[in-house]
């Protein structure tokens, strides 16, 4: 059982790392067009997340697919860019429901690519492990925690913009998307493939 929550901590961290921003990025524009009148679909959407980050992992720690760290590295940024650009979307078309069957296959996918970042050092940890069911159980809870607690924060704060200081949905949809790429930009320049 401690076993488990070593893992379970592990990846708390791994998504809450302010060193490795590039999870709550991805978190954030993912939760954006949302409220919490719909706070259900994003919780949705960020398990889809999970269980692809996961899975990604688990293909890697059973040695049965791999892909290389450098490429992966350059393709999370894209990731963020895609998530918070289809959130123009709701601005343009104003809808509550636009996509979601696009956001529910973009999300696992994104999900895949974002495991596989973090495959090497994670199979590498579990080298020494017998069994690799409990570490990933335990990673993928620590997770979903941490990805809840994100979008948490994310939708209070548009509780306070939107319903509070009567910020139009529109606007905080495109000037929160309009940070999100901004803030990416430099990530996407950082590890583009030499």
């Amino acid at each position: 059982m401690q076993e488990f929550w070593f893992y379970v901590k592990l990846g708390f961290n791994h998504v809450l790392d302010w060193g490795a921003y590039d999870h709550i990025l991805f978190l954030s524009a993912l939760a954006i067009p949302f409220t919490f009148v719909s706070w259900k679909k994003v919780v949705v959407l960020a398990t889809i997340f999970t269980i692809a980050h996961c899975t990604s992992l688990a293909l890697s720690a059973f040695e049965v697919f791999t892909v290389d760290v450098g490429l992966i590295e350059f393709f999370i940024p894209i990731t963020i860019l895609l998530t918070a650009l289809f959130n123009f979307i709701f601005v343009f078309r104003d809808a509550k429901n636009v996509g979601m069957y696009l956001h529910v296959l973009a999300t696992a996918f994104f999900g895949l690519i974002h495991g596989f970042g973090f495959s090497n050092y994670f199979k590498m940890l579990m080298a020494e492990e017998d069994d690799k069911v409990i570490p990933l159980l335990g990673f993928a809870t620590g997770i979903e925690f941490s990805q809840v607690a994100i979008i948490m924060v994310i939708l209070g704060i548009a509780f306070v913009l939107q319903d509070i200081l009567k910020v139009r949905r529109t606007i905080f949809i495109a000037i929160a998307s309009i940070l999100v790429i901004a803030i990416t930009i430099p990530l996407l320049i950082a590890t583009f493939p030499q």
